[in-house]
């Protein structure tokens, strides 16, 4: 049986995923094959040498270890795209918030309410203070062209506004995904300062951290509208409101509320509500079982964000993984160990991403000894080496 820990309540219809008569599923293994979380934080953690993988059903991975993990040979999963949707739709209904005033204008109506009869007359006298302006012929900045930023530049384009999207990094199915008529700028500068809005969707590194920062926002237009739902980290509050004082900025809205940004004027502070819709937790708890299984029973890689993607199709032999540092002539002292033994290869798949290697060896044998195991795990800059049984 193969041990799931879950650090996080997990949506059922992704656990229900795991077949009863090859998984256990529980919160306090001491010995677990996989973990399976959400904002749980693992670093103070220590990692059992049975752990095999960890999947976070969710597109952040701050809350986990990802070196240590590296160095144990660990695959790290997280679920890109399953929760792009619910982000998407709350980002627009942030542009909508920062565009216009309605939640204050909301809870002006509600202080209304001992007027009786004339809160009609009082309505219409008072609305003015609460108008702005509407989306359609603005021009909206996306930085970072993944799942959720192809999402929201589609949906903007067709609420007629105009999209400027940056993404250097940008992939060719996302590319494929954009809109024709969105504009891809080649920098991040040329893209803040046409904009009207901006919306970040670019993941928190050391080269991320305080995108948003003074210089950046000297360079934007006066009255610019800015949207944070992916890191609060990627934006310098100080800064930030230091902009909103000199009505540089007209809006800041967040998904990442801090103690300093509560009670700003200028300020939307939403409590982290990206990814909490019913849809979006099973669509993610879903998605993470099924990479921690075709993990675990055939050795397969997708949405690993510290191990390259390697899938191959399974025969019914024994396969062999293997993760190891990406360095010369590992390969070969694999294969020689194998054939040491008569072992032959039916068919490999090698792959790298980084610093890491990742074989899938799939073998004419039906049994494999689990010296041959050995020895290649003995092999110096090998990570991890595992037997998978025929099926």
């Amino acid at each position: 049986m193969l041990k799931i820990q879950t650090l996080n309540k997990i949506d059922q219809e992704g656990l229900q995923g795991f077949p009863h008569a090859k998984y256990e599923i529980g919160n306090d293994f001491q010995d677990p094959d996989a973990i399976l979380l959400r904002s749980f934080s693992m670093h103070d953690m220590e990692l059992p040498d049975s752990l095999k993988a960890v999947a976070r059903a969710g597109a952040g991975v701050n809350n986990i270890p990802i070196d240590r993990c590296t160095d144990k040979g660990i695959v790290v999963f997280n679920t890109p795209g399953a929760n792009a949707n619910a982000v998407k739709e709350l980002v627009i209904a942030g542009m909508l918030l920062s565009s216009r005033d309605i939640a204050g204008g909301i809870a002006w109506a509600q202080t209304l309410k001992p007027e009786g009869d004339k809160v009609p007359a009082l309505v219409e006298k008072g609305k003015a203070a609460f108008g702005g302006i509407e989306l359609k012929g603005k021009t909206l900045a996306i930085i970072g062209l993944g799942d959720i930023g192809v999402l929201v530049a589609n949906v903007a384009q067709s609420l007629g506004m105009k999209v400027i999207g940056f993404d250097p990094f940008i992939t060719v199915d996302h590319a494929w995904k954009l809109d024709q008529s969105i504009v891809r700028s080649e920098t991040i500068e040329g893209s803040l300062a046409q904009a009207d809005f901006i919306t970040l969707h670019v993941p928190l590194m050391d080269a991320t951290r305080n995108l948003i920062n003074a210089d950046k926002i000297s360079m934007m237009k006066d009255g610019v509208r800015i949207l944070n739902f992916a890191r609060g980290e990627l934006v310098s509050n100080p800064d930030l409101i230091a902009g909103i004082e000199r009505k540089k900025v007209a809006c800041y809205v967040t998904d990442f509320p801090d103690a300093g940004l509560l009670g700003v004027p200028g300020v939307i502070p939403i409590p982290h509500l990206g990814a909490s819709t019913n849809e979006s937790e099973v669509n993610c708890a879903i998605m993470a079982a099924n990479q921690l299984m075709d993990f675990l029973e055939n050795g397969n890689i997708r949405n690993s964000v510290n191990f390259p993607k390697a899938v191959m199709d399974r025969s019914n032999s024994v396969r062999l993984i293997i993760a190891n540092r990406n360095i010369p002539n590992m390969v070969s002292q694999i294969t020689t160990i194998l054939a040491q033994d008569h072992i032959n290869i039916s068919n490999m798949l090698n792959r790298n991403k980084n610093e890491v290697a990742y074989n899938i060896i799939d073998t004419d044998c039906c049994n494999m000894p689990e010296h041959v195991r050995d020895k290649i795990a003995a092999i110096e800059g090998v990570l991890m080496a595992r037997i998978l049984p025929g099926k």
